[in-house]
């Protein structure tokens, strides 16, 4: 089948299944300005949910907005260094205040640049570390106590599909993505008797802007002809899997991985 083949067309937005239980419900989505974390947002606002998202990108970030300008609830952009992590927890924390816990939790922001094993200083591991992994922690950590005291919530924390394949040049990267699995199934084991879930989409490779630098013509149809289906995953595919997680049509899913990656093997 070629590209042209409606059965691997994107789903038009009108298309595309609406939760109920998502309406009005207050998320946070971490590095929201573009790729995956725009088409999270974008997601979450056609589902007439309350949307906040951090970025450092400004120009991206804001240009997102102005597209959204005309939902029913447009998102709120925050400029924010998710490296810092006391800036992290003390802008979740005034949110909260002004506005109420959170109900859903986008751990979405990440750096997966190259890199050789010979390249990795401690300085340059601590930064990878905290780019890829420990904010999920603290910005997790920040909004916990509001979703305990309103009686649950739901943290979708993103994986890849990079360390299951076992890419070239991406050590850190590939490192903090797997442990944000084991900090998935830690969160759903404690967290589940508050009624909090915990769950893990791991996209395989979606074409975004920053990842289109990466690739060649050539090389997206390796990447097509490595995939059990044809066609190119989007920011859209992957914000489909976390409307359903996070709403309470998954309300007894917790704790697990789910692959959106066009069966990439």
């Amino acid at each position: 089948m070629s590209e042209a083949d409606p059965t691997h067309s994107p789903l038009a937005r009108d298309q595309r299944a609406t939760y109920p239980s998502l309406r009005g419900k207050r998320v946070l989505v971490t590095g929201g300005g573009s790729g995956i974390g725009a088409g999270m947002v974008e997601g979450f606002v056609r589902q007439d949910a309350q949307v906040t998202f951090f970025d450092i990108a400004e120009e991206d970030s804001s240009a997102l907005v102005e597209s959204l300008k005309d939902a029913d609830i447009p998102p709120v952009f925050q400029r924010l260094d998710l490296t810092d992590v006391a800036a992290i927890q003390s802008a979740i924390h005034a949110l909260i205040d002004e506005h109420g816990a959170f109900d859903v939790l986008i751990n979405n922001a990440a750096n997966d640049d190259r890199h050789t094993i010979e390249q990795v200083t401690p300085e340059y591991w601590d930064n990878r570390i905290a780019v890829n992994l420990r904010h999920l922690f603290f910005a997790a950590q920040a909004v916990i106590p509001g979703m305990k005291a309103q009686g649950g919530g739901v943290i979708v924390n993103l994986g890849s599909i990079s360390w299951h394949l076992a890419l070239e040049e991406l050590t850190l990267y590939q490192t903090c993505k797997a442990g944000i699995e084991g900090l998935t199934r830690s969160f759903a084991r404690e967290l589940g008797p508050h009624n909090i879930r915990s769950v893990c989409i791991v996209p395989g490779n979606v074409k975004t802007p920053r990842q289109m630098q990466w690739y060649t013509p050539e090389g997206e149809a390796e990447i097509v002809k490595a995939q059990c289906l044809e066609g190119r995953l989007l920011p859209d595919d992957i914000a489909a899997m976390a409307l359903f997680l996070a709403s309470d049509d998954a309300r007894l899913v917790t704790g697990h991985e789910y692959f959106v990656d066009a069966g990439w093997r």
